[in-house]
């Protein structure tokens, strides 16, 4: 298995990986010209682990400049369980860090207690102290 940095050719694969992983926090943000944009905006960040020439897990990584984000952390079911979701996650924190980033936020939801477990054990806090508030842009020129 290698992981190596997410690149646009390969969103149509990731995308059907990600109808299995993490479908239900899918959004318009993640169309294949919002990956594109995404991925200019945080070059060599997102990664995508690789067995056999088959996407196996990703993780859609980024930052705003002052706060990191990891996005879709995601790991093919059959392959759950053998540290690739780790080697993911540590790859994407490095390269965040890498750029001056101090402290990287993991949005998990609330029903989901592998998340919740993977993110404790890996060291992520979770905060009782926020709450994340969205808002649907209605503003177009």
């Amino acid at each position: 298995m290698i992981i190596r940095e997410m690149k646009k050719t390969d969103y149509a694969e990731v995308f059907e990986m990600w109808q299995i992983t993490t479908k239900r926090a899918l959004s318009k943000a993640d169309s294949k010209e919002g990956i594109e944009k995404y991925l200019e905006r945080n070059p060599g960040m997102s990664q995508v682990a690789v067995e056999d020439g088959k996407i196996i897990g990703t993780v859609l990584a980024g930052h705003d400049g002052r706060r990191g984000f990891i996005h879709h952390m995601a790991v093919m079911p059959m392959y759950r369980r053998h540290g690739i979701g780790h080697k993911l996650a540590q790859v994407a924190i490095s390269k965040i860090e890498a750029d001056g980033i101090d402290k990287t936020h993991i949005f998990c939801y609330q029903n989901n207690e592998t998340g919740q477990s993977f993110w404790t054990d890996f060291g992520f806090k979770k905060r009782d102290d926020v709450f994340v508030y969205s808002y649907e842009n209605k503003f177009k020129e």
